[in-house]
């Protein structure tokens, strides 16, 4: 019956201490903002090169015809 009593002890401090920790969370607005960060990962962060009729990309065909220019 002791151990009943120590469980009882035991859980409710832990209880207790899962608590705290939520409040303290929750006060440093540690769940302020729940919806961005799923529709975060549905915004494109950089921008796709599409790829001309050879293959390579606009921006590519670009950087080359610099690089050309400035070895000449």
């Amino acid at each position: 019956m002791d151990i009943l009593y120590l469980m009882i002890l035991c859980s409710v401090t832990l209880a207790v201490i899962f608590l705290v920790i939520f409040i303290i969370s929750a006060r440093k607005g540690q769940f302020e903002d729940d919806e961005s960060p799923g529709v975060r990962i549905l915004m494109e962060s950089e921008i796709i090169k599409e790829p001309t009729a050879s293959g390579k990309s606009a921006q590519t065909k670009k950087e080359n015809k610099e690089k050309e220019e400035k070895s000449d």
